[in-house]
């Protein structure tokens, strides 16, 4: 049995350390986020084993060299179909665990330095499909209300849509994030990077909701509750991503029937963009919806509604007045595959 080399258990300890304990902590409280940095880093792993010929107890920190990190790119692409905002995806996840490195051992700091040299790859750019006020109000029609399922998915466009939020947000919703016994009816969304902030309703949004809970959810509803749940895992399990946007293609086909606005291949995120255009259309100002999406910076929603430089210089004048789990060490045993000796080999990669 080859011994691993110190500098291999350093590596397989820091991937450990990362993905168990400071991103799910520090970074990130998204399933999606975790699993995306884990699908990287496992990549890489199977790059540096099957394209490299890199065992486990030679692994070491030149492995993660600017050279490499372009060669496993280019591997993504040729081996893996990869398209290019994917493997920007694996790109920045990858830097998010060197970054870490460096952060927590100075000496190999220029690791991650090196790697924030390695250019992007071109991506088209891609506007979201719109859809017009008339769309939405055909696509709210189309739901059975004579069945559960149907009044689940009305009250789930007319959330999503009322407040803007991201899929991601509202099937994270719980009981104890609705807030409708009150003047002015909200809803606590925890957003990227765990940023929370207030989306208020309008009293028909509230009506859906509360009829929603006292159907789904009886009198008493428990705080803990997920406000979409699955019907399999019960209250405890979340309405995942896949079942719902199987619900509104559903939908969208039938209402592009009536309305051709109505795109067929319907993506939650459509709801979204469309109440902040509409937002737009309504005279909100820029500032006011950039705050109302969540958006970190100004030019993000400026970007997210192609608005006009017209409208940008406007909107910045505005703004100048406005007040102000554990995986076990396997790196002990340095035998068996990269993945193995790192502890992600159950990861399909």
């Amino acid at each position: 049995m080859k011994k691993a080399k110190n500098e291999a258990v350093s590596v397989a300890r820091h991937i450990g350390s990362f993905l168990n304990d400071y991103a799910p902590i520090h970074m990130t409280g998204s399933a999606h986020t975790l699993k995306s940095y884990e699908t990287a880093i496992s990549l890489y792993l199977t790059f540096l084993e099957e394209v490299k010929s890199v065992a486990s107890a030679a692994l070491c920190w030149k492995h993660f060299s600017h050279q490499w990190i372009e060669d496993w790119i280019e591997w993504l692409k040729a081996e893996r179909n990869c398209n290019p905002a994917s493997r920007n995806v694996r790109l920045g996840s990858l830097r998010a665990f060197l970054k870490y490195v460096g952060e927590h051992d100075p000496g190999l700091l220029h690791i991650y330095q090196e790697s924030t040299t390695i250019k992007k790859c071109k991506t088209p750019s891609r506007k979201v499909e719109g859809l017009t006020k008339e769309a939405v109000r055909i696509l709210l029609e189309m739901p059975d209300l004579d069945t559960s399922t149907g009044r689940r998915d009305l009250t789930f466009m007319v959330v999503i849509y009322a407040t803007a939020t991201r899929i991601s947000e509202i099937l994270s919703l719980k009981i104890k994030d609705i807030h409708l016994d009150v003047n002015k009816p909200y809803i606590t969304v925890i957003g990227k990077r765990d940023k929370i902030r207030t989306a208020y309703l309008l009293p028909k949004a509230a009506s859906h909701i509360k009829q929603y809970i006292l159907e789904f959810h009886g009198e008493s509803p428990k705080p803990e509750s997920y406000l979409f749940y699955s019907r399999c895992g019960g209250f405890r399990s979340m309405l995942t991503p896949p079942a719902i946007d199987k619900r509104l293609k559903k939908y969208a086909s039938e209402a592009h029937k009536i309305c051709p606005d109505v795109p067929v291949g319907l993506h939650p995120h459509q709801f979204r963009h469309a109440k902040a255009s509409h937002w737009l259309e309504d005279g909100i100002n820029i500032v006011q919806i950039s705050f109302l999406l969540g958006h970190a910076q100004l030019q993000t929603t400026m970007v997210y509604l192609d608005i006009s430089k017209e409208q940008e210089l406007k909107a910045l004048a505005t703004l100048e007045t406005e007040n102000d789990k554990k995986i076990p060490p396997k790196w002990k045993d340095a035998n068996g595959s990269l993945k193995d000796f790192c502890g992600l080999g159950k990861h399909k990669s």
